[in-house]
């Protein structure tokens, strides 16, 4: 469990970002940062803005509307001794440059024995009246990608403590962001280097009666649900936020797991081929004989993301869907 111990104060999920682009860009000279409206605009949601102002255009480039290209042109970067850190606006949009992702940039060491210290940045989930082709959750497509390291904060603290450490890493990290979180606050430490290694979970509550492991907006409504479980049921929830899905942080899971008996799994992303359906595997494969009841998956239904807010909202899972899931697993023991 995280333990702030120094003064702090509170950020917004966006302003953790933006403080760890500065940082890292004033530390090293050969942090750059590329992407679509990321310089004079500021970004799509203002995430990077100050920095062209800061660095000048040399170090903060807006680029082509072409994914293909401004993900090959951080490739060539790194490959040359820069550390860029390309957004891709949407997380729909890195379908276009896939192959520059999956092909090129995860197979870079494998293919030369050289460092790829590449960061791709971008956005996922609903969260505002954006439709099916802009709030796609596709987490679990690049977890099965060897060489690719797959990052997902769920707060303003990790998401500056987990960018500076990817920033810093020698292989291409996919840095995911939660349209739904940006303005979300936490307290995050003033004053420091914070560096959170990357492939360690954080336990973010301490339980003895079901495990529930939640990623991106899931993880706050998981908590909200196991303080309510605790008040209505008595029932003692442990949540885990792996914060980085590859590599996973299977022993702390596991762990969790194997002493609770019981586990739910919470994400926006659809129940099919997922995070969720990931953990539940290395749940049957490594303690079966330790389970209580059948785990199961917190996720929203197999229906493309609607275009109004209210719909694309209700389509999500909430509080109460977790709430429901943990039951029905102390149900089933």
């Amino acid at each position: 469990m995280t333990d702030i111990s120094v003064e702090t104060r509170p950020l917004k999920f966006w302003q953790g970002v933006n403080q760890a682009l500065v940082e890292e860009m004033e530390r090293d000279e050969n942090v750059v940062l590329v992407g679509e409206d990321v310089a004079r605009p500021g970004g799509p949601y203002g995430v990077t803005r100050g920095l062209l102002d800061k660095f000048g255009d040399l170090r903060v480039r807006d680029t082509p509307i072409s994914e293909a290209v401004l993900v090959g042109l951080g490739i060539g970067g790194a490959g040359v001794g820069l550390r860029p850190v390309v957004e891709v606006m949407f997380f729909d949009f890195a379908m276009i440059a896939m192959d520059q992702i999956v092909n090129q940039a995860a197979k870079f060491r494998y293919f030369s024995g050289a460092d790829m210290p590449l960061v791709i940045r971008t956005m996922c989930g609903a969260g505002g009246p954006n439709g099916a082709q802009h709030s796609q959750n596709f987490e679990a497509w690049y977890c099965g990608v060897p060489g690719l390291k797959v990052v997902m904060p769920s707060n303003a603290l990790d998401a500056k403590g987990l960018l500076k450490s990817s920033i810093r890493d020698n292989d291409p990290v996919l840095f995911i962001e939660t349209l739904g979180l940006l303005t979300q606050r936490r307290d995050v430490p003033v004053g420091e280097d914070l560096l959170i290694p990357l492939g360690v979970a954080d336990i973010r509550r301490e339980g003895s009666d079901v495990t529930v492991v939640a990623i991106g907006r899931l993880v706050d409504r998981a908590l909200e649900a196991a303080e309510r479980l605790q008040e209505e049921d008595g029932i003692s929830v442990e949540v885990i936020d792996p914060r980085t899905l590859s590599p996973l942080d299977t022993e702390t899971i596991l762990e969790s797991v194997r002493r609770t008996g019981r586990l739910v799994t919470a994400q926006e992303a659809t129940a099919p081929c997922s995070v969720g359906s990931e953990l539940v595997a290395l749940a049957a494969e490594s303690c079966l004989s330790e389970l209580k009841a059948a785990p199961i998956r917190v996720a929203s239904p197999f229906v493309n993301v609607p275009t109004p807010l209210p719909l694309a909202e209700e389509r999500a899972p909430g509080v109460e869907d977790v709430m429901s899931a943990v039951r029905e697993t102390m149900q089933g023991s």
